[in-house]
């Protein structure tokens, strides 16, 4: 475990949990639900903030309520040459539609997470940008028909 880590306390942990779920709380209201009152709050969050283990603060949209309906993962099977993993990884990030990729062991080489306003955005995504890299040898895409479970928050149990 790193010293980091090592240096957090309860306090800190229901500091983090609490922002986790409400990251636009006030310092008042932070410290009001960890029971610490507010100079110490904002000083253990600067703390947190500085060590990085808060890297950012976000707002979370609704996809469908900015019409992106169509939620794909796709999975891409890729040359095995450094130079051609290296052009795949490059293009994924000028991908606007592509929120996540990630480098895997297995079946395929890279997993992608993305969203598209239909299915013909995401056909042209397909077709126009994915498949006309010369390093990608196989596309598998999945659409998600439910979310069982989707949360931005970490799991810290076991540091506690």
């Amino acid at each position: 475990m790193s010293d980091t880590l090592q240096l957090l306390d309860k306090t800190d942990l229901k500091i983090l949990a609490v922002l986790q779920e409400n990251g636009r709380l006030s310092n008042v209201e932070l410290s009001e639900r960890v029971a610490l009152s507010p100079s110490p709050c904002l000083r253990r969050l600067k703390q947190l903030e500085d060590s990085g283990i808060i890297r950012q603060y976000v707002a979370l949209l609704s996809p469908e309520s900015v019409g992106l309906g169509l939620e794909v993962v796709i999975r891409v099977s890729t040359s095995k040459q450094p130079k051609a993993r290296e052009e795949f990884e490059e293009s994924v990030k000028k991908w606007s539609p592509v929120l996540s990729c990630f480098a895997l062991t297995g079946e395929a080489d890279f997993l992608l997470h993305a969203f598209f306003t239909d299915m013909n955005a995401f056909s042209h995504f397909i077709l126009n940008d994915l498949l006309s890299l010369s390093s990608v040898q196989d596309v598998k895409s999945s659409f998600v028909l439910k979310k069982i479970k989707n949360s931005t928050a970490l799991p810290l149990s076991h540091l506690g």
